[in-house]
């Protein structure tokens, strides 16, 4: 695959709270508002990192979160080991490397920061995701079931079910 030129063109930054909104995907990805909201908390303590991905006038094209500290010590150790999720490329500009590079980016940015591993899961029905980390190097090490809940934008918790492959790949710089 070759990757377009305007690839290169990409900016990847730290979210800032402004970027919020910009987040929700003109409001396909709203009930994760307040969700989205606690993980910025979470980069202002230093324990996660929320990255976008920016394209010239047309803005936001992807965005990706890292967990550093976590309280479940086998996704992000605050140490050695890293979490990386919430990880979405707009349609319109999928399958011309801007993963690739957002991806890069992060492992590039982990290695820098002394990490050694990085971990992620993929639901399972996700095979072009796991294709994608495959060719990126991550290996499949279990299962995760996948089950969670939190607060949508309306006030109303939701519960999420989507078994999971947990992978991960030795950072390599």
């Amino acid at each position: 695959m070759d990757t377009p030129e305007w690839v290169s063109q990409i900016q990847i930054r730290n979210a800032e709270e402004r970027d919020l909104p910009a987040l929700e995907w003109e409001g396909e990805f709203i009930h994760y508002r307040r969700l989205y909201s606690q993980i910025f908390q979470t980069t202002r303590e230093g324990r996660a990192l929320i990255w976008i991905a920016e394209w010239g006038e047309v803005g936001l094209i992807g965005q990706v979160f890292v967990q550093l500290a976590s309280e479940r010590f086998d996704l992000a150790d605050g140490n050695k080991l890293a979490y990386i999720y919430g990880f979405r490329v707009k349609s319109a500009y999928r399958n011309v490397g801007v993963g690739s590079k957002i991806l890069g980016f992060i492992e590039d940015d982990l290695f820098r920061r002394l990490y050694e591993r990085a971990t992620l899961n993929v639901a399972q029905t996700n095979r072009l995701a796991l294709q994608f980390y495959l060719r990126h190097g991550y290996k499949i090490i279990g299962t995760e079931p996948g089950q969670w809940a939190y607060i949508d934008h309306l006030g109303v918790r939701r519960e999420v079910n989507e078994p999971a492959w947990r992978m991960e790949k030795l950072l390599l710089g």
